[in-house]
């Protein structure tokens, strides 16, 4: 019988194509975050820096999946979105390369995240850009947020777990 892959068993390629594992953030409550530089939702990089910069030190950690499966809205390369990230909103926070996070090609953090957390009525698929997953600092995924919800609404539930 296969052993069930754990969220500190995955790897992902940075946007400098560096491949990180991701128990590089044992210990931290993470929030996943799938993004967009050309999307409606895309001021959510402030709030999401924002709250990055408020509790970086007591532990969060946010990392950015640029994707461009709804509506083309991440059409450029890593070098693109990186000085769209930086320029445009200041992020800090870790990115990583291009992914799909639905279909065959999805990537395996998002298969992983989508069967531990579906969304709304069980749908497993992601909607939008900007959906976020949080995971605890022991590595389970315990939250779903829809893109709709800034990541100011996120804040409470955020200071409760960290």
């Amino acid at each position: 019988m296969a052993t069930q892959l754990g969220f500190y068993d995955f790897t992902a390629k940075s946007l400098q194509g560096k491949e990180t594992s991701l128990a590089t953030y044992a210990g931290k409550t993470i929030i996943i975050v799938n993004t967009a530089s050309k999307c409606g939702l895309t001021p959510q990089f402030e709030g999401l820096e924002n709250l990055y910069q408020e509790y970086k030190d007591k532990g969060l950690v946010i990392l950015g999946f640029p994707c461009n499966q709804f509506a083309n809205q991440e059409p450029g390369d890593e070098k693109s979105i990186s000085e769209g990230c930086l320029l445009n909103y200041g992020v800090t926070f870790p990115m990583f390369a291009k992914v799909d996070v639905n279909g065959s090609h999805a990537h395996p953090i998002y298969v992983y995240l989508k069967k531990e957390l579906p969304g709304f009525l069980g749908v497993k698929g992601i909607k939008w850009n900007f959906t976020k997953f949080v995971i605890d600092k022991n590595g389970n995924p315990v939250k779903r947020f829809s893109p709709y919800d800034t990541p100011e609404k996120m804040k409470a539930y955020i200071e409760k777990i960290l």
